[in-house]
């Protein structure tokens, strides 16, 4: 998933100092009767009491305050010890996966004498709901403060509001993640002549998208996952209690008085716009709507497309997140604690028992049910049941193109509000995506008629200059004139769901994010798509009909050193209006190339695609890449989107498609090639949206991972000496590319420059002679 670049400081344009003391005082009640103890607890042992901290959760046990070093043991009341470790430097220890039980004792069994805490509670997930009263007794106040979770556990949160207390309630907004959404704010730029209009000026969350909804009105609870910031608890990647403390979040802050109809929203693009997911699975009774941006489809596929481990962006982000849930590992905590915050210092003791997600993810390279689905939005996304609003990015740098595994899988949300777009990881930020945004919270969270202020018009456009170079405006809003909100929603939710952005960068300032047109349709897929098949041929050409050679075949080399190698120059950034890219043509036997000869007519394309390839093989395995472009009658190359896949993961799941060969990757379906016998394996091609124009060529070129990619790198599988793959092109083995046409559709606009749309790098075109096969 995505590492946090540094783009929220463009966002606020210049951060100046703090705007004072925070508030250290949230009152809020206990755990839930989990069994939290201190010191030496019922059974102890006698001696001088210890600090020793005990504490039940779900499936787990929290120890902390201990010596170095302590053995600690889980026991049953007969002293079966049924979970045992040894606390760490701090003194902690995180025990997972304990059998729940409500009479455990927990043993400090190294010490002199041993240390007994008891009862202590283990919960099941399905028993450790709390009563409402446990909700509604926390008291959460504008500033730094503390949610309790049902286990004790205390996240930090920071709330803005967008007037006085007083004067609410207030449509509400929470973001939860990992990075810093309970930073405490800081004004920005200088604009304190606004402070009375505009708070959140004088007191910006630091999460992007609470800042962004806080100027147009809404409240606004930043929350730091468990062990991260100043919360409590240890980090591990959306584990299960992870989530329940999601659900203990939005019933928190739903039932506050400033709180508009009682009902939040949640919101966040990247890490918290994932997490949404996550959490909407949960089914918080006060959840009103979803607002997910640039995000995964599963975890599995960002982490190994096609089977192949990404130790580019993805190992670089979960490296990240892991080294700042340290103790003190964001930076920020420490002056919290400099200034009297005895909850985050204590806080910090656990965060050392964080969970090695890097090391689970090497151990698990297959899609298993226990490990694996648990953390795959396509596998759950059927189980939301609130509004969703997503949007994503076909070419995401960060994230990937596999977000629209999600779009035909949330069956069981009310209404649902997608928006796809060919671009880059921020573009979820764009002002043709925030209008929308905005009208969708202000429906189903709100329940106002979407208007925006016209202050926050007057502001948007030095915001999106600092953000994207560029020179942008919010476009109209589009229900204002509705006398009614019934009206405004009647008429919002009878438009098409799905909205596809074309061109995004083609317009008058080259690179800047906004399209030239768009298109509604009224699902994923759309309907209206007309699968078109275009064969391999000899002499390198794409056609309609399938070859009739007896024989034929074309072979590229393996390069080992590909995976390794992205597509931005030296200093380079792909967030610039105009990247500095550097995408060479492949050398020769590198790679085979195929293209189809100049369209008689523009061919609109909405879809994702089958690259279906008979390979063989001197070796047992290949990592293939396949690359979609389209040769511009302007005599340049322009990008459209990848695929990968490592053959011996070609078994398809039993959701492939035509258009989508979704791939098992499970051990049990693992097939290595035999070599030297011919093996069809079926390549899908990410979902893209392109007008390919008349007197453009349709180009397919494949070989080995690499030298397509922003910020994706790929650990490829190597062998002794030179090793060439063929790919088929005969009667017997007729390669091909299986495209999503949509019919009846032509381009809006005049040919965009090149380069100039978002995520899709240029070159000047060159021929390719393909080698042929020597076996």
């Amino acid at each position: 998933m995505l590492k946090r670049l540094p783009f929220a400081a463009p966002l606020l344009v210049i951060l100046s100092g703090a705007c004072g003391d925070d508030d250290l005082g949230t009152t809020s009640t206990t755990g839930a009767g989990a069994g939290s103890t201190t010191g030496a607890g019922a059974g102890g042992g006698g001696g001088e009491a210890s600090e020793l901290s005990v504490r039940g959760s779900v499936e787990q046990v929290h120890v902390w305050k201990a010596p170095p070093s302590t053995t600690i043991e889980v026991q049953t009341p007969d002293g079966t010890v049924v979970a045992t470790g040894i606390t760490d430097d701090l003194g902690s220890l995180v025990l997972r996966e304990v059998p729940p039980g409500d009479d455990y004792r927990v043993v400090g069994a190294s010490l002199t004498p041993p240390e007994v805490h008891a009862p202590v509670r283990v919960m099941r997930a399905e028993d450790s709901l709390p009563p409402q009263d446990f909700y509604t007794s926390q008291t959460l106040q504008p500033g730094f403060g503390y949610i309790t979770t049902r286990d004790g556990t205390k996240l930090s949160a920071y709330v803005t509001l967008p007037g006085p207390i007083e004067d609410g309630p207030y449509p509400t907004i929470v973001t939860y993640s990992g990075y810093t959404p309970s930073q405490p704010g800081e004004p920005i730029g200088d604009f304190g002549t606004l402070c009375d209009t505009l708070p959140v000026l004088c007191d910006a969350p630091k999460d992007e998208s609470a800042l962004i909804a806080a100027l147009n009105g809404y409240a606004t609870v930043g929350v730091n996952m468990r062990g991260t910031g100043c919360s409590g608890g240890a980090y591990d990647y959306f584990e299960q209690l992870q989530l329940l403390d999601g659900y203990d979040i939005i019933e928190t802050v739903a039932a506050q008085s400033w709180v508009k109809n009682n009902r939040v929203g949640m919101t966040g693009l990247s890490y918290p716009g994932i997490t949404q997911l996550f959490v909407a699975r949960t089914h918080p009774p006060s959840l009103a709507a979803i607002t997910p941006l640039s995000v995964v489809g599963g975890t599995h596929s960002t982490m190994r497309p096609g089977g192949i481990y990404n130790d580019g962006f993805a190992l670089e982000w979960i490296t990240n997140v892991l080294d700042k849930a340290d103790p003190y590992g964001q930076g920020w905590e420490q002056a919290r604690v400099d200034a009297g915050d005895t909850t985050c210092e204590e806080n910090q003791l656990l965060h050392g028992q964080k969970a090695d997600v890097v090391k689970k993810s090497e151990e698990n390279p297959y899609y298993t049910d226990d490990v694996v689905k648990p953390l795959d939005p396509t596998a759950f996304a059927d189980e939301i049941e609130v509004p969703v609003f997503l949007v994503s990015s076909q070419q995401d740098e960060q994230t990937g193109p596999f977000y629209f595994t999600l779009l035909d899988r949330f069956t069981s949300a009310p209404i649902t509000r997608f928006t796809i777009y060919n671009g880059i990881h921020p573009d979820g930020f764009a002002p043709q995506i925030l209008v929308e945004w905005k009208a969708f919270l202000d429906i189903y969270v709100a329940e106002e008629i979407p208007v925006i202020d016209p202050i926050v018009r007057t502001l948007a456009p030095n915001l999106f200059q600092n953000v994207f170079d560029a020179s942008l405006e919010l476009p109209p809003d589009r229900f204002a004139s509705y006398p009614t909100f019934d009206e405004a929603k009647a008429a919002y939710e009878a438009e098409q769901p799905l909205r596809v952005i074309f061109e995004n960068g083609g317009g008058t300032d080259p690179g800047a994010p906004e399209g030239t047109h768009e298109i509604w349709f009224d699902a994923w897929p759309p309907p209206e798509q007309t699968p078109t098949r275009f064969y391999f041929q000899s002499d390198g050409s794409m056609t309609a009909s399938a070859p009739l050679d007896a024989s034929a075949a074309s072979s590229f080399q393996l390069d080992p050193d590909a995976g390794d190698r992205g597509i931005i120059a030296p200093g380079g950034d792909v967030w610039d209006k105009l990247p500095d890219y550097v995408w060479p043509q492949p050398d020769d036997a590198m790679a085979v190339v195929f293209e189809t000869a100049p369209l008689a007519s523009d061919l609109v394309m909405v879809g994702s695609a089958s690259a279906d390839l008979w390979i063989r093989s001197p070796v047992d395995d290949a990592d293939l890449e396949v690359n979609l472009t389209e040769v511009r009658p302007d005599g340049q190359e322009m990008f459209v989107q990848s695929g990968w896949l490592r053959a011996s993961h070609r078994a398809l799941a039993a959701s492939a498609t035509a258009l989508w060969p979704e791939h098992s990757y499970r051990q049990e379906d693992e097939a290595l090639l035999v070599p030297g016998e011919w093996t069809e394996a079926r390549v899908g091609i990410a979902a893209f949206s392109h007008t390919f124009r008349a007197g453009s060529r349709v180009r397919l070129l494949v070989d080995t991972p690499g030298d397509s990619r922003a910020r994706w790198t790929f650990v490829l599988k190597t062998f002794n000496g030179d090793v060439s793959y063929d790919i088929g092109h005969d009667a017997a083995h007729p390669s091909s590319v299986l495209l999503p046409v949509v019919g009846g559709l032509a381009s809006q606009t005049p040919l965009p420059a090149c380069p100039s749309l978002r995520g899709q790098q240029c070159r000047p075109y060159a021929a390719f002679v393909n080698t042929p096969s020597a076996m």
